[in-house]
């Protein structure tokens, strides 16, 4: 249930974003009143697009802070056991001032026997 409302809160944040880029603003934007072309004869005047894009906002906002506040339900009946986060970190046996054992030295290999120098095959002439 969760996921479902999850994915219809992010179609409707896409969808609001789409809706309010599409808004004509003071300067001009991306509206499509701005030069569409046609002027009154077009499908849709600038009035009734304004009216349109208004209402649209109104309505997915309204739709977005709806499906906010059932998320937020939908979470707090999962936790309910009242148990917090920190609660859940594992406890450390040692406290950290005071170490648990003595270090121990690293063990060291044996020392390897010296062979004696050999032989040059080739005998060094002077």
């Amino acid at each position: 249930m969760m996921i479902v409302v999850l994915v219809v809160h992010v179609l409707l944040a896409v969808a609001l974003i789409g809706v309010v880029l599409i808004q004509k603003s003071e300067g001009g934007g991306l509206g499509l009143g701005s030069g569409g072309g046609g002027g009154m004869s077009g499908f849709m005047t600038g009035r009734s697009t304004a009216n349109l894009l208004t209402r649209t906002t109104a309505i997915l906002a309204g739709c977005f802070m709806a499906t906010s506040v059932l998320l937020a339900i939908l979470a707090a009946r999962q936790h309910t056991s009242g148990v917090s986060i920190l609660d859940q970190i594992p406890a450390q046996s040692a406290p950290a001032s005071a170490p648990a054992t003595q270090p121990v030295a690293p063990a060291t290999p044996a020392a390897p026997t010296p062979t004696p120098p050999t032989q040059p095959s080739v005998p060094l002439s002077k």
